[in-house]
């Protein structure tokens, strides 16, 4: 029969407790080993308690903060950026579309030169084309997917497949924010069809994703965020019932080291912080009524989106590191003539109001404005008047932020149909995003399931062409 040595007993037959590190350090030298390491623990837990902190890029930045104008639906890059004189000569001919049955459509707008740069932009966008000079003109887009809910999250997120951090909630793990007062990413009025996994934070902590704004859509001065306040105690009574909750959670923390207990904390506190900050930022009654009416507010189609730009302004002005500004309606696959002068009547003013304000603030230099969505349009049809889902050749465009204005970087084919000349893909647009922000998007990595996960995936090349 097999024998095990005997247990240490004590001469009372007690089995004495192991002594781990910790005891050591208590017992040894007076217990200062323990004091050491206790402060040294309270400032490593002080330092994972902000994680909304400034910090670092990995190289000095060309930008500091990124307003994306997203016009969910897919415009028709060959009726507003991207000028296709061949298309409208053949039109009428036979179109590309499998199967057969479609015809191609010319554009049925006019497109002028504007600028020292000459860049031709179409009638619809009359405003905006008065920045040509400022514009670079992304016109060799594509991505994966022609439908419209996985090109939108892979748009947003870098993949049409999983579940994935969104693009600002990257920007502020990468950078932090520029006021701890206010969320540094913020969405106004992203469409619901499309849920919160667009400017979700997915295994990044909470305190990255984004904070949802509605749009304000009537004569009042400030937009909607819901429960902002608490409406059964004073901010004092706040501060001291959340004092003794942030209390437990800490010991929660000191004890597990759980990330997800980290960003309840700052969330709460970021939360607190808000309630005053925010409602000033979004309240648009100090504004002058020459700016109301240069962003088009209450003028008819243009108030609802020049509240939003103006909205984002005021944002990114108070340190809101990526802001998104959202306009729906952009699928025109009928009554393309009439849908795409009500989507640009709506929008063209309150995006050159935009680039006019940031400009006259000097914050255009170090903001990135980028406008479009998630694929571009058909130069054919099988119905007469509208395009549908093209996901090989489209147009965005970026101003500010280190770009270089007047820029037509790029090409699709004689029709719009296929990207033929420096093609930009999502990945790509993404890493030359994060580039001009100062991060290098192979390096911005986060942790999770075992392996390092990044915005590009192991993809993404930096259109260095495009900078200044």
């Amino acid at each position: 029969m097999k024998t095990y040595p005997p247990l240490p007993y004590d001469c009372r037959g007690v089995m004495p407790r192991m002594m781990t590190r910790r005891d050591l350090l208590r017992t040894v030298s007076a217990g200062f080993g323990w004091l050491a390491l206790k402060g040294m623990m309270a400032t490593a837990a002080e330092s994972r308690m902000n994680p909304l902190a400034k910090k670092e890029p990995n190289f000095p930045p060309r930008a500091k903060r990124v307003i994306f104008l997203c016009m969910q639906g897919g415009p028709a890059h060959m009726d507003t950026f991207d000028y296709k004189p061949k298309l409208n000569a053949d039109n009428g001919r036979p179109g590309v579309a499998k199967g057969g049955g479609s015809h191609l459509f010319g554009s049925p707008f006019k497109f002028d030169q504007h600028g020292q740069s000459g860049l031709a932009i179409s009638e619809l966008f009359s405003k905006v084309a008065e920045h040509a000079d400022d514009l670079c003109l992304l016109r060799g887009m594509h991505t994966d997917i022609p439908n419209h809910a996985q090109a939108f999250v892979e748009l947003h997120t870098g993949s049409a497949q999983f579940v994935r951090p969104s693009l600002g909630a990257w920007t502020l793990y990468g950078l932090g924010t520029e006021n701890e007062n206010l969320p540094g990413f913020v969405t106004v009025s992203p469409p619901l069809q499309f849920g919160a996994v667009n400017y979700g934070s997915s295994f990044l902590p909470a305190v990255y994703q984004g904070t949802r704004i509605g749009a304000q859509r009537d004569e009042g001065t400030t937009a909607a965020i819901g429960n902002l306040r608490n409406p059964d105690l004073p901010t004092d009574l706040q501060r001291k019932q959340l004092d003794l909750v942030q209390a437990m959670n800490r010991e929660l923390l000191n004890s597990t080291s759980n990330p997800e207990v980290e960003g309840v904390i700052e969330s709460y506190e970021l939360a607190f912080r808000m309630q005053d900050e925010l409602p000033k930022v979004m309240d648009l009654s100090k504004e002058s009524p020459a700016t109301l009416a240069m962003y088009g507010i209450g003028a008819g189609p243009t108030n609802d989106f020049g509240r939003q730009c103006l909205m984002a302004r005021r944002l990114a002005e108070a340190g809101v590191r990526f802001v998104e500004v959202c306009h729906g309606g952009w699928d025109h696959h009928t009554n393309l003539h009439t849908r795409m002068m009500g989507s640009t009547g709506a929008t063209d003013q309150p995006i050159a109001a935009l680039l006019t304000d940031l400009k006259q603030r000097g914050l255009l230099k170090d903001t990135i404005v980028m406008w479009g969505g998630e694929f571009g349009r058909t130069p054919d049809s099988r119905k007469p008047d509208g395009r549908d889902h093209n996901a090989k050749g489209y147009t965005m465009w970026l101003a500010g932020g280190g770009v270089k204005g007047g820029l037509s970087y790029g090409a699709t084919d004689d029709y719009g149909y296929r990207a033929v000349e420096n093609p930009v893909h999502v990945h790509d647009l993404h890493a030359t995003l994060l580039a001009l922000l100062g991060l290098d998007h192979e390096k911005l990595t986060y942790r999770y399931a075992g392996r390092d996960f990044r915005l590009t995936d192991v993809h993404g090349a930096v259109a260095k062409g495009i900078f200044a």
